[in-house]
């Protein structure tokens, strides 16, 4: 099964991949930002330095990453809880990872990761940047890796 584009409008990056794993354990996964290095496939996320306990909408968690050979640390703030559907962080510039889970059975999940920069910053500029210095499509390649990741660790259990 592929990673599949979703169209979900203007300065956005969607994906969706089916998963062989239950809905409440892959959200289980992208809810806990010390799991995210397992399921990150661009090779960016590294360590958690900083994680409540629990998350819970405006919980914030600092990150080690690494990117085009630079480390960095990056806070993001919790922006919306569903349990077992959807987790989502907005990082300092105001763009936002988001992750929907749908059960589809009990034992299958559709999974969908998003970029939204729709809402980023000063927004024009912010918009500007994303375009022109390739986010757009670095993101869209590194969703499709992390979504591909995620099919395969649940494949053949």
């Amino acid at each position: 099964m592929t990673v599949n584009v979703v169209d979900v409008g203007p300065h956005q990056v969607s994906r969706s991949v089916e998963v062989d794993a239950p809905a409440a354990e892959l959200y289980a996964m992208a809810a806990d930002p010390r799991r995210h290095h397992e399921l990150d496939g661009s090779g960016t996320v590294r360590d958690n330095i900083k994680v409540p306990a629990e998350l819970v909408v405006g919980s914030k968690f600092s990150t080690h990453m690494k990117m085009y050979g630079l480390p960095y640390r990056i806070t993001s703030t919790v922006t919306a809880l569903d349990p077992n559907e959807l987790v989502e962080w907005r990082h300092p510039l105001g763009h936002r990872w988001r992750w929907e889970f749908e059960s589809l059975s009990p034992t299958r999940t559709r999974v969908t990761e998003t970029f939204d920069y729709s809402r980023a910053g000063a927004i024009k500029k912010a918009l500007k940047y994303y375009e022109r210095t390739g986010f757009r499509k670095a993101n869209a390649a590194g969703i499709e890796a992390t979504l591909a990741k995620l099919r395969d660790r649940y494949a053949g259990q």
